[in-house]
């Protein structure tokens, strides 16, 4: 999984902190989401893309894993 959460924070000229303070997370949990080192639950993938003014699947690239 790939997110644009970096991207989309550059926007609101927010730190990891002020988002995870936003979203009720620690600021490692961030991190990780931006990593792609954590799938987000779908309540907090809802809040990161609400506080960010966006969608949910303008935030989170799902890649498919399947070699067909």
């Amino acid at each position: 999984m790939r997110t644009r959460i970096k991207e989309y924070r550059a926007k609101y000229d927010m730190t990891q902190e002020d988002l995870a303070q936003k979203v009720g997370v620690r600021r490692e949990t961030i991190v990780f989401l931006e990593k792609g080192k954590y799938n987000p639950s779908l309540k907090l993938a809802h809040d990161v893309a609400k506080v960010l003014n966006a969608k949910i699947d303008e935030l989170f690239i799902f890649d498919d894993e399947t070699d067909a």
